[in-house]
């Protein structure tokens, strides 16, 4: 009997984009089940990718823009826009994502998100009054002060001048807004985890050490963040620091809605909705999803635990393919199946052609589910 299937992985991150890893997918499956109808549709909960996978489903066309990394290096950033809807999308990754560095080069303490702020300001003079951002995979810890800096906002001290290094707001004493801080009808800002800006589970303590900061990092940087969040609540009458997802990509979330008004949703959830999930998953018999791992942390808020949890609801089959799996014990009733790369090669090889490893994997998956 011929199944239709849905193919709606995530990225492999640092090895296959969601694009190549559906691809995959499809190649593999096709081989032990040719009578099968599959169909692609490449998912981003908000990191690596995310620009792709919304432009395509808004029919957005690929613009670029010469701005700066993290590191405050120049580069030629892609960003989409469709013309009829005025609608801009941003993947901050692209601009200042820890795969843009050199590893172990630069410490967080000397990276920063101007350049997104560029990009920002390049979309709303193209007319832009909507705008998508994806801000997963940041290199970055300052909350958006970077971002808030290119789009004209000062940060004065207490002796009255301007702060220009982020470590250095500790000594924050009072803002200065441009004179039109929002610059969109509406700014969705997509992110992928739901953690706070300070605390045991904020960005720095949580993701810092991801991006090079250590313990002896942990006070200065807090410190800082902590001297931001308490004025920005002051002046601007609202706490954003304790929003869910406020700590997503360094702090960046909190820099997004604080600075330029925008509001935060779950990566899953947009992409859902503007691919139009729902009407997808109504004629499919069978859901395969995947990521470069598939642990604990995927059923709290990433997309390919997400997307298990809407196939359940709907009583569809799903799959899970990754490069490596540790699969929860309460994943077992979202997921009919869950298999990792290193079931068939070694974690080196698998890294070094994940394309072929996964075909193999999604074929030898369709071959066991065939029988």
């Amino acid at each position: 009997m011929s199944l239709k299937v849905l193919i709606v992985p995530d990225k492999f991150k640092g090895t296959l984009t969601a694009h190549r890893a559906a691809e995959a997918i499809a190649r593999g499956w096709r081989k032990a089940r040719p009578q099968d109808m599959l169909e692609l549709l490449p998912m981003s909960d908000g990191g690596d990718g995310f620009g792709a996978v919304m432009g395509e489903a808004l029919s957005a066309k690929l613009q670029t823009i010469k701005t700066v990394d993290a590191a405050d290096r120049p580069c030629t950033a892609k960003w989409w826009w469709d013309a009829k809807t005025k609608t801009a999308i941003i993947e901050a990754a692209r601009i200042n994502g820890l795969a843009q560095l050199p590893p172990g080069k630069y410490h967080p303490f000397n990276l920063h998100t101007f350049g997104i702020g560029k990009a920002i300001l390049a979309t709303a003079n193209k007319g832009a009054k909507r705008c998508l951002v994806g801000i997963g995979g940041s290199a970055t810890n300052d909350a958006g002060f970077g971002l808030a800096r290119a789009l004209g906002w000062e940060f004065i001290d207490r002796s009255g001048k301007p702060i220009v290094e982020w470590t250095e707001l500790h000594s924050l004493k009072t803002l200065r807004a441009p004179k039109e801080p929002y610059l969109f009808e509406e700014l969705l800002v997509a992110v992928d985890v739901q953690n706070t800006l300070l605390g045991r589970h904020g960005c720095t303590r949580i993701y810092g050490p991801q991006k090079g900061l250590i313990k002896k990092d942990f006070p200065l940087a807090e410190k800082a963040l902590r001297r931001l969040a308490t004025v920005v609540k002051n002046e601007l009458g609202r706490d954003f620091a304790c929003e869910p997802g406020a700590g997503a990509a360094g702090g960046l979330g909190f820099g997004f809605c604080a600075f330029l008004g925008g509001c935060m949703e779950p990566g899953f959830e947009l992409f859902a909705e503007y691919a139009q999930l729902k009407k997808h998953l109504k004629s499919a018999d069978l859901v395969i999803t995947g990521e470069g791992a598939i642990d604990q942390s995927t059923l709290m808020g990433k997309g390919v635990g997400q997307m298990a949890r809407w196939a359940h609801k709907l009583k569809i089959p799903c799959i899970g393919l990754a490069g490596n799996v540790a699969v929860p014990k309460n994943s077992k009733s979202f997921f009919a199946q869950a298999r990792g790369l290193t079931e068939l090669t070694t974690i080196k090889s698998a890294k070094g052609k994940p394309a072929y490893w996964l075909e193999r994997l999604a074929a030898e998956t369709a071959r066991d589910w065939a029988e």
